[in-house]
């Protein structure tokens, strides 16, 4: 089969190919399959010496000379999976090679972690397996504790007399209590370097206080894209090797004995692990990138990235992406709305998070919003379900159904209907703090890329109207924005997508069971 026809059948398959007319791509250039890695890895060679930008760092700790005597640097992997592309890890290296020590790496595996359950793990530990083994081809050591951080990391790094912390940048609370446990119990002659290594601009760089909205926010990052939008050197082979080496990991143990909710399973389109984020990457670029300005919002079209599995884990980098993105000069209205999406409104999603403690509570909403949602809490709702319903998609909605079953199914729902899903959960529970606490739960629980910043405000923009304006005041919504299924029906063929999702009704449940 020739490469254009094998390019072709796999746009037929993606997943969400809803079997309608999919538009037909023009000017498209093919090339072979596994071109991406290729280029990719040829630019980060390119990109060997060139200097680290301080900015992208923040010292926790008073000290910052690298303690003598030690026996390694440690990066403390968090929010940020991946070897490459990791600028958390380039800088522990960088300092590793400039004292002559070994480099280890540690990852944290704590029992639960907010409403996330096997689907979310597996997808994690599958990737963490594949920095393993690239670690050890590479001659740096990888290290699984299990535990809460504050509890095991101190001690760990005392044990193995590293002299230099350097960890990745995550703005939810659990993870920033992390870090301050840590550093309380760190001993005072250890550096403890934290690098923002998710964001292009860093959350901290971006803005130094709470922005209203991508209005207010996308200058700011614009202006410091020149600085920041660089390639990004390749982690090569250490070249000092550890003399005490790490506890070889028993992956399937540590699977089997994860304690979380397993009655969500796996979900198959989605390979875990940065090779799997990049062959997602390369498909995107050939087969869907120059649908994306037109067609996005239009859930029967396959127009959209499907990266947000991989960048919410870290496998993938969003900075990588944004940069092989660019490289294309056919697509450059796609272009610019594809990096409004993952640079401007996922950097706002951190500075939302970062700068408001509240971010997942009604209390952290507007003055005005928090108003008029409590000047309509008691309007009379003509529909009223309980968690367990909308869990079920058992809804007098059909197209609501649909998309809680692609949730459900796929682990993702489409960006567009995301919006009108969670605006309907605040139109049929009792009352806004119940609506803003079923839609995180449904979202945490049941998507890839749940327990996010960008999940936390893209309920809260639904619920309670964060980065929006006010509008025409109605029941139930007040000023907050409002969607219903004729306005949806305007948009795109309703009917399809619902007739979709229908077929799946009944076997959904019982196949993410025994993907488990």
């Amino acid at each position: 089969m020739s490469t254009n026809k094998r390019n072709l059948k796999r746009q037929k398959e993606t997943p969400d190919s809803a079997g309608g007319k999919q538009p037909k791509l023009t000017g498209g250039r093919w090339r072979e399959s596994g071109w991406l890695l290729k280029e990719v890895t040829e630019l980060r060679r390119a990109a060997q010496g060139c200097e680290f930008n301080k900015k992208r760092l923040r010292y926790l700790s008073d000290t910052q000379k690298i303690r003598q005597g030690s026996d390694g640097v440690l990066y403390w992997m968090s929010r940020d999976q991946r070897v490459q592309d990791n600028w958390a890890l380039i800088y522990a290296q960088q300092l590793a090679l400039a004292e002559k020590l070994p480099l280890h790496i540690c990852f944290c595996l704590v029992p639960r972690f907010l409403d996330a359950t096997y689907r979310q793990y597996t997808f994690m530990l599958k990737g963490l397996r594949e920095v393993a083994k690239e670690c050890k081809s590479l001659d740096i050591q990888f290290h699984l504790l299990s535990g809460e951080p504050g509890q095991k990391l101190p001690g760990f790094v005392k044990d193995w007399k590293f002299g230099a912390v350097v960890t990745d940048f995550n703005p939810l609370r659990i993870p920033l209590q992390w870090i301050e446990t840590v550093k309380k119990h760190l001993l005072s002659d250890i550096p403890f370097i934290q690098v923002d290594a998710h964001n292009v601009v860093p959350c901290w760089e971006a803005s130094e206080k709470l922005e209203y909205g991508a209005r207010t926010i996308r200058g700011k990052i614009t202006k410091l894209l020149p600085e920041f939008l660089t390639e990004i050197p390749l982690v090569d082979t250490h070249p000092h090797a550890a003399s005490r080496t790490a506890k070889p990991v028993d992956w399937e143990e540590v699977l089997s004995s994860l304690e979380v909710d397993r009655s969500v399973g796996e979900v198959d389109w989605a390979q875990p692990g940065s090779s799997g984020g990049m062959a997602m990457l390369e498909s995107f670029i050939d087969q869907r990138l120059r649908l994306f300005a037109s067609h996005r919002n239009n859930p029967n079209c396959d127009a959209l990235s499907h990266l947000s599995p991989w960048i919410h884990a870290g496998q993938l980098s969003a900075q990588r992406v944004v940069k092989q993105v660019k490289r294309e000069k056919n697509a450059s209205e796609s272009v610019l709305s594809f990096t409004e999406e993952l640079v401007v409104r996922r950097e706002l999603a951190d500075n939302f998070c970062f700068y408001n403690h509240n971010y997942d509570s009604i209390s952290g909403a507007y003055d005005w919003a928090k108003k008029t949602l409590q000047d309509h809490a008691k309007d009379r709702r003509q529909y009223l379900y309980t968690k367990e319903q909308l869990e079920n998609a058992e809804t007098h909605d059909q197209l609501w159904n649909a998309a809680q079953r692609q949730l459900v199914l796929e682990g993702k729902m489409h960006g567009f209907l995301r919006m009108y899903w969670a605006k309907k959960i605040l139109e049929w529970t009792a009352s806004p703090e119940e609506a803003l606490s079923i839609s995180l739960y449904l979202n945490d629980r049941l998507s890839l890329d749940g327990c996010d910043p960008n999940g936390y405000v893209g309920c809260m923009w639904s619920v309670c109207g964060i980065h929006d304006q006010g509008w025409a005041e109605r029941p139930i919504f007040g000023k907050i924005r409002y969607m219903n299924y004729a306005g949806c029906k305007r948009k795109f063929d309703v009917a399809q997508f619902e007739r979709k999702y229908a077929a799946v009704k009944e076997t959904s449940n019982k196949d993410t069971k025994k993907s488990v």
